[in-house]
């Protein structure tokens, strides 16, 4: 896959790590379909193809892959970026909200993988890529939905792997940590809130303002390095890594997570000799 141009598809490619990464691969000389509800939003210039696609209307995605391998003759790398935060408590969030978010972020990404793994197959290679998060090992309070999400779809991804490996495509979960992008603010939802949360809200994000002040996300590693790790993944046939940590925060959040879980387990203890057979 390194020896010729090769052709992405991107989706969620208006803005944030999507667009990072859409211009990075076409600058290292790829082509790349970038996707996102807004045509407008997305980056246009040389190798960079834009594309409308809302990855919730299935038939759209059917015909946006029909496209792709039409113009472009190929599809090698394939990656599932759509998606958006949503800040509430669970008794905030009303069954539209949590419907919205999971058939975006997995239901989305399953019709996009179901509609690219026929062309991948018969190519005999591919490479399909979620983009996760940190989050996705551990929670955080207010953003149970997004957990949720994440979760869901790392599971998808994992069990994907497992079941495409021996038609010759590769799966990645990417899981960054904190991304200095307007995800925490332009890409936010939020549920309707309740008086009864303002404290805690007030303590985790510094306000109980809802939607909060759209003044950015305050830091993060800048997307641009995320993408170009992302490539190196990528460009490296012996990276067979199932997860990829991503960002400078994200060994750090992710280590905190497990080792919180794996206390709750050692509580029982069949669990430590079990774990040693496994590792043994």
């Amino acid at each position: 896959m390194t020896s010729s141009r090769r052709t992405w598809w991107i989706t969620g490619a208006s803005r944030g790590l999507g667009r990072a990464l859409a211009c990075a691969a076409a600058d290292a000389g790829d082509l790349v379909v970038a996707t996102g509800r807004r045509l407008g939003d997305l980056p246009t210039g040389k190798r960079l193809v834009a594309l409308q696609l809302d990855v919730r209307d299935p038939d759209a995605v059917t015909t946006t892959v029909d496209r792709i391998v039409v113009d472009h003759g190929r599809i090698d790398v394939v990656v599932n970026n759509a998606g958006y935060g949503l800040v509430g408590a669970l008794e905030e969030c009303t069954d539209d909200d949590l419907q919205a978010i999971l058939d975006t972020t997995v239901l989305g990404s399953a019709r996009v993988a179901r509609a690219a793994l026929p062309h991948l197959r018969a190519q005999g290679a591919g490479h399909l890529l979620f983009v996760s998060t940190t989050g996705a090992v551990g929670t955080m309070p207010m953003l149970g939905a997004y957990n949720a999400a994440k979760w869901a779809l790392e599971g998808m991804a994992e069990a994907l792997a497992a079941e495409v490996a021996e038609a010759g495509v590769r799966v990645s979960i990417l899981e960054p940590g904190g991304i200095d992008t307007e995800w925490a603010t332009g890409s936010m939802a939020f549920a309707r809130p309740e008086s009864a949360y303002d404290g805690l809200r007030t303590r985790l994000f510094g306000t109980s303002e809802v939607p909060w002040p759209a003044a950015g996300t305050g830091g993060g590693t800048p997307p641009e390095k995320i993408a170009t790790a992302i490539l190196a993944h990528v460009d490296d046939p012996d990276d067979d890594r199932l997860r990829v940590l991503l960002g400078d925060d994200a060994p750090d959040q992710v280590a905190a997570a497990l080792t919180g879980r794996l206390a709750d387990y050692r509580r029982d203890p069949r669990f430590a000799p079990a774990l040693e057979r496994v590792q043994g």
